[in-house]
């Protein structure tokens, strides 16, 4: 058997919170259950979003929590660079076989002119089907210079055909999306020259060998785009496992409304790590309510079998006595499920 490899990807733009945390355990714990190697990646791509000083924030929490890595920014290791700012040349590789395939064309809408379009149907979180408006504009991969890294003013997106791709999820089973008629002919090049998350991610877990990437469920429908282009540039995609969301009691995203707090906040509270690490358990069925442990002691108690496949429910009272570090009683329904 294969080395297991899994990895977490923050995005150095904001607090890690509370959400990103679990999301962050369960990845690590998966790796360190399996006897494998886990890898940290920073998703700098959206440079507009990107603030200084957040990634060491990020990485310096993280480690507070009780987790480790063996490859990173921080330690280095055998498939750097580890941040996605700089790794320009891999992407333009991979738009270059994209493009040698004939499966590249150039596009200048924008998205008032896709959802303008009489035959763009809306498809939910997604915005509107892509109705192949500049499909008839293939890139020549010859072209000087319109694949280099960074280049703007052109969005480059790949053709998707009709059919259904199938894969099976570690939690979530077998999941079938057709994205050719969900959310058609996606972007993987933005028109400020920055590479579309969708092929980043592929061609860094590709590159980076990771066998396992665990991610909340809201990334569920991507699976699908993401391995078209495992397909289309000859890669072999990891085995995935999408973790349901927490919510708040109105059945949201958790959110700074709710009351939910980042690992910065809880830290500079004095609230203890063990004390985190075992609140993000229990909500995901690995500790009893208030049980606190270190993030190392819940490696033997990892399965997928225990893990919820509906969303968890926070209420602002379990958030409130978590940030103050008061005492939970047996029972006290910190957590329900989203069904």
């Amino acid at each position: 058997m294969s080395e297991v490899r899994g990895r977490f990807a923050p995005s150095p733009t904001g607090a890690l919170h509370v959400g990103n945390a679990r999301t962050a355990l369960l990845a690590w714990l998966q790796a360190r259950a399996a006897g494998g190697r886990f890898v940290m990646r920073v998703e700098d791509l959206d440079a507009g979003r990107v603030r200084p000083g957040i990634m060491e924030t990020q990485l310096d929490e993280l480690r507070w929590l009780g987790l480790d890595w063996d490859e990173g920014p921080d330690v280095g290791g055998g498939h750097a660079p580890y941040v996605q700012s700089a790794r320009g040349a891999a992407y333009e590789a991979a738009l270059r076989r994209l493009a040698g395939a004939g499966l590249l064309f150039t596009c200048t809408c924008s998205r008032k002119d896709i959802a303008a379009a009489a035959s763009a149907p809306h498809a939910g979180e997604e915005g509107p089907r892509y109705p192949g408006m500049c499909r008839d504009r293939p890139v020549d991969p010859a072209t000087p210079d319109l694949l280099r890294f960074g280049v703007s003013e052109l969005a480059l997106r790949v053709r998707v055909e009709e059919g259904e791709i199938c894969f099976e999820d570690l939690l979530q089973g077998r999941c079938c999306f057709r994205p050719g008629e969900e959310t058609g002919d996606f972007v993987v090049r933005r028109k400020d020259g920055a590479t579309a998350y969708q092929l980043a991610v592929t061609v860094d877990d590709a590159a980076m060998r990771i066998t396992h990437v665990v991610r909340g469920a809201d990334l569920l429908s991507s699976t699908s785009r993401q391995i078209l282009l495992y397909r289309a540039l000859g890669l072999e995609p990891p085995t995935f496992l999408h973790v349901p969301l927490m919510l708040g009691e109105d059945g949201e995203r958790l959110a700074k409304r709710h009351g939910s707090v980042s690992l910065g906040e809880l830290r500079a509270r004095g609230v203890r790590p063990e004390r985190v690490a075992g609140w993000l358990a229990a909500t995901c069925g690995l500790a009893e309510e208030g049980e606190e442990l270190p993030a190392a002691a819940l490696v033997p108690r990892f399965h997928v079998d225990r893990l919820p496949r509906a969303p968890t429910v926070v209420s602002a009272d379990s958030l409130r006595r978590l940030m103050e570090g008061i005492e939970v009683e047996r029972g006290g329904g910190w957590f329900g499920s989203g069904n």
